[in-house]
């Protein structure tokens, strides 16, 4: 979707804007995407490619969130999610 066209996706932390277009562009430039991006007009990229940049940032968001559960040294139940502390006394 073309930037300024109305999108009603909202960012959870508004702040990460920011972030999230530098992953975009750092994946992008990983990847050898056509430079054309750079300009921030993405309508020259085909669909092929910008999906490319769209799943490979999902697979590093999933990496770094696995790890960090991995190093939480938490029990995890089998939904892959940590199991909540046990509050009875």
């Amino acid at each position: 979707m073309a930037l300024g066209s109305g999108s009603s996706n909202r960012k959870v932390i508004p702040q990460a804007i920011q972030a999230m277009n530098q992953f975009k562009y750092e994946v992008a430039t990983e990847l050898g995407i056509n430079p054309e991006y750079k300009t921030g007009y993405w309508g020259n990229i085909s669909s092929r490619e910008c999906g490319a940049v769209g799943g490979h940032m999902v697979r590093r968001m999933i990496a770094a969130a696995e790890q960090s559960l991995a190093g939480q040294g938490g029990q995890v139940n089998f939904r892959g999610f940590p199991q909540e502390p046990n509050t009875q006394a």
